[in-house]
């Protein structure tokens, strides 16, 4: 049985079982692209604007040292410091194990400046904005997202039937559309803080004490801060699993995408970093740590030759500002970081940063506060599937109208 008659029939048993996996609206039929036979495609959405900066490291920037004096992740040599990639940029040590290995043996690739032109700095319209991946300034047709569109493009033609699968509770706007596509949602994990039982066991040890009306106190405004705090962060993530969700269930997806599915989408929440962001260690290191993990069991779980045939790109709404806040976190910024995982990124792509690039002053800083977008995302995105799938010109106008492919050469 050839891989895509595997697929369908999977597809086919998922749909009599029925019970976690949802479908929409049947499948448009065009002809698929020639090379798209056996090549696998992963988005994952960081939902919230991961911190970039503190992840692909300007180091080769005093700027940088200076507008961070509290997370500013030290030079490469320094104690808990980067991890050099090159001579202007470093990698969060937090990726040591997991993403550094792939970037060292060029299965990985970083795009910095990237992102949409859109300038709102709302989580929801810019998470639209980028799903949706229509041109802005026009009417949005929320019914049509641009992962569909590329299923639609790729078609179930009789060159191939693509099979894509979105592993979320709520089928995502990016895989809306005509196309049939599966979701399925794969649970979340992960700890916040004190629960109720110990946070009356604290109280009651101090419950005879002097201390014992300001542990309440404290309990109280920590309680109330942390609500406060946490509401915007799961308005953010919009229900997406924690990074340590996805560490939990990273090779499950693996699994499916190597069998039955070749088209996948996931978010992961908890990136909206305002307050106590932390440096080399906290609170965004922990995330980093579980979502390199995620990452790299699924590199690793799919396995060879699989994994020659899979990329994976992991985005996120927007950036945050260069400069970190009063409360040693950062606010809602503009350009960001892409990653590019895979076995078969190409030798002048994998272990590089690539994409336009430019100094990071004070005097490149867009608007005074972020990192400026100089590889717009449809763009970018559209030259990764015109070369992962042999798409033509009119093909990627399809899955990204108006929008001019740009060629990274990435795979």
């Amino acid at each position: 049985m050839t891989r895509t008659q595997l697929a369908s029939a999977s597809r086919r048993r998922l749909l009599q079982a029925g019970a976690a996996l949802s479908l929409t609206a049947p499948v448009g039929r065009l002809l698929a692209a020639p090379s798209a036979e056996g090549a696998r495609l992963l988005v994952v959405f960081l939902r919230g604007a991961y911190d970039c900066c503190n992840v692909l490291v300007p180091t080769a920037s005093d700027f940088y040292y200076q507008s961070r004096p509290s997370i500013a992740i030290p030079r490469p040599g320094q104690p808990d410091g980067a991890l050099a990639l090159d001579a202007d940029w470093g990698l969060h040590p937090a990726l040591a194990s997991t993403v550094l290995p792939l970037f060292q043996r060029r299965d990985a690739a970083f795009i910095p400046f990237a992102g949409t032109d859109d300038l709102t700095r709302s989580h929801f319209e810019t998470q639209d904005g980028i799903e949706l991946g229509q041109a802005l300034g026009g009417r949005r047709d929320y019914g049509s997202g641009f992962l569909n569109r590329l299923a639609q493009v790729l078609g179930a033609g009789p060159l191939q039937e693509v099979a894509p699968i979105a592993f979320t509770d709520q089928l995502p706007l990016s895989m809306r559309g005509a196309a049939r596509v599966g979701n399925m949602g794969l649970g979340g994990a992960g700890g916040r803080g004190l629960d109720a039982r110990q946070t009356a066991d604290i109280a009651a040890m101090y419950s005879q004490s002097p201390l014992k009306g300001n542990v309440a106190e404290g309990f109280a405004v920590q309680d109330e801060v942390r609500r406060s705090i946490q509401a915007e962060m799961d308005q953010a993530s919009r229900n997406a699993i924690s990074a340590k969700g996805f560490e939990l269930v990273a090779r499950r997806m693996a699994r499916l995408m190597r069998d039955r599915f070749d088209l996948g989408f996931v978010d992961v929440g908890g990136w909206d970093t305002h307050v106590n962001q932390g440096g080399s260690t906290g609170y965004l290191a922990n995330r980093l740590q579980e979502l390199g993990r995620g990452l790299a069991g699924f590199a690793e779980e799919l396995g060879e030759p699989a994994w020659r045939e899979t990329v994976v790109v992991v985005i996120s709404e927007f950036g945050r500002t260069f400069r970190e806040n009063g409360n040693k976190g950062t606010d809602h910024g503009h350009g960001t970081v892409y990653w590019v995982l895979g076995g078969g990124l190409s030798a002048s792509a994998g272990g590089r940063v690539v994409g336009t690039q430019q100094a990071l002053t004070a005097q490149t800083l867009f608007q005074n506060r972020d990192w400026p977008v100089l590889n717009e995302y449809r763009a970018v995105l559209g030259g990764l599937f015109q070369r992962m799938y042999g798409l033509s010109a009119q093909q990627v106008a399809q899955v990204f109208p108006g929008a001019a492919p740009r060629d990274l050469n990435l795979v």
